[in-house]
């Protein structure tokens, strides 16, 4: 436990220090309300310096040869695993998410590192003898310079884990924008990946918040962003970044979906959906959020639903027991419930005025909501929250046609035992990670965090080859040796 509240620092070119502003936030813990540490948020001119840390330790990190990058990476990958308690009750203390969900989360981060380890493979480029008479071609990939990832609050440990393994494996330096409400977890992976003698440079931190942001879309020297948040944020971040000539890709909002037809084994469905709707307090970008039942398959569904998320353990997530924490802050939590009354007709299970831990924290119980309708607020709003929706559709023609109708297009899922109705859906579902029988479609590592519609913007994902493709620029070498001029030698 962190016994008092702490400054949290920003790291630049290897070494810790206190930032220029005088603008500072709290990391609070969600489940109790403790202050666990003062953030002096980061302004321009700590965006500047950090910049400029990375850009001096690009030409020397560039020239280190790759098998020689990931010999850091092997390093950090045992210090994740020898300090992997530790990381995911930081995870659980600061953003309220159960020890076991942390515990996934920190597992999901280090098969990243994991994947990143084979750059010198995935790095490879490609070439061709005799283009022309006596001409070769080669494709060669080459690092982009300085890059930086601005991360969420719901993952604090894995979502950095996406861009940062696999941006200084191609040879670019990094600079790690964590959320200014979650900025320990992000802190401590710097700190044990600096413990493995990681050149000074590589990798810097800076906490802050919108002018840190700011600071590094405008930066000429930064070549890349990566960006997971909010979709209103990542269109801000694409336009900006992409005007300042940067190479962006930004993970935006989401709406997800699962369709239940009447074939689908209710029981095991039931628990999947569940687990993904109210898992991390809905706080998933992945998070299941209206299910749309077909034919025959509502009200078994419905009843069994509300009965699962009636007993679901609410609690503080470091006690043994508990199956969902609290939303992430007050304003969350004010927020989901004012969503939740203008629906009050239609709410089955009720999880606002919640009594969880003697009344600390930001807590709510699970919510299920039946026939809210496309056209409401709810339908159209990413509430990341425990909340879900219950529609009715007289066949998949139909429930296809409404997961379509939403802007979002991150995640959907089908629970069936037909695999001719699975592959339709498959075939159909206008998202970019598609789930049979499976609540959280989440890739993994060396597959892209897939996306489509409002839900992403950009070309290339994170994770896996879309991730070395991002981190490198193509270069296309055409030579000529003429057999005359080797007779000068």
């Amino acid at each position: 436990m962190i016994a008092q509240a702490e400054k949290a620092m920003n790291c630049i070119g290897g070494e810790w220090m206190p930032g220029t502003s005088t603008d500072v936030s709290q990391v609070i813990n969600p489940a109790t309300g403790e202050v666990l540490a003062d953030v002096p948020l980061a302004d321009a001119s700590d965006v500047n310096k950090a910049v400029e840390a990375a850009s001096a330790a690009f030409p020397a990190w560039r020239e280190t040869p790759p098998q020689d990058r990931i010999q850091y990476l092997f390093r950090f990958r045992q210090a994740l695993e020898t300090h992997f308690e530790e990381v995911a009750r930081l995870i659980t203390m600061e953003n309220g998410k159960t020890l076991t969900e942390s515990r996934a989360e920190m597992r999901r981060a280090v098969e990243n590192v994991e994947v990143a380890c084979g750059i010198p493979t995935l790095m490879q480029g490609y070439n061709l003898e005799d283009v022309a008479r006596g001409i070769d071609e080669i494709m060669i990939r080459q690092p982009l310079g300085v890059v930086a990832a601005i991360v969420p609050f719901n993952f604090p440990a894995m979502v950095p884990l996406w861009f940062l393994p696999y941006a200084i494996a191609c040879g670019n330096t990094f600079i790690l924008k964590p959320s200014e409400r979650v900025p320990l977890s992000s802190r401590r992976l710097v700190e044990l990946l600096h413990e493995t003698g990681l050149p000074k440079g590589v990798v810097n931190l800076v906490t802050g918040a919108k002018p840190a942001v700011d600071a590094l879309l405008d930066h000429p020297a930064v070549r890349a962003i990566s960006f997971v948040g909010s979709t209103p944020v990542a269109r801000y971040i694409y336009a900006r970044g992409a005007q300042s000539g940067k190479r962006v890709q930004c993970q935006g909002g989401a709406k997800n979906h699962v369709v239940v037809l009447p074939d689908a084994d209710f029981e095991s469905t039931v628990k999947i959906v569940g687990d993904s709707a109210f898992g991390c307090a809905g706080q998933r970008c992945l998070a299941v959020s209206v299910a749309i039942t077909v034919g025959q398959a509502t009200k078994p569904f419905q009843e069994a639903m509300v009965d699962l998320a009636a007993n679901i353990h609410v609690g503080n997530g470091l006690e043994p027991g508990v199956e969902m924490g609290p939303v992430i802050s007050q304003q969350s939590k004010t927020r989901i419930e004012r969503l939740i009354e203008e629906e009050a007709a239609g709410v089955l299970l009720d999880g606002r005025k919640a009594q969880v831990n003697g009344g600390k924290g930001y807590f709510l119980k699970p919510t299920v909501i039946a026939g809210s309708g496309p056209e409401s607020e709810l339908a159209k709003t990413e509430i990341f929250g425990p909340v879900l929706t219950l529609e009715h559709a007289k066949d998949i023609d139909q429930a296809i046609e409404m997961v379509s109708r939403n802007p979002y297009g991150n995640a959907s899922s089908i629970f069936t035992s037909s695999g001719a109705a699975a592959r339709k859906f498959r075939y159909a579902a206008p998202t970019g990670n598609v789930g049979v029988n499976i609540g959280v479609a989440a890739p993994m590592a060396y597959f892209p965090f897939s996306g489509w519609k409002d839900s992403f913007l950009g070309v290339l994902h994170g994770q896996g080859h879309d991730a070395v493709e991002f981190y490198t620029d193509k270069k296309v070498v055409i030579e000529r040796w003429p057999k005359e001029w080797s007779r000068k030698f």
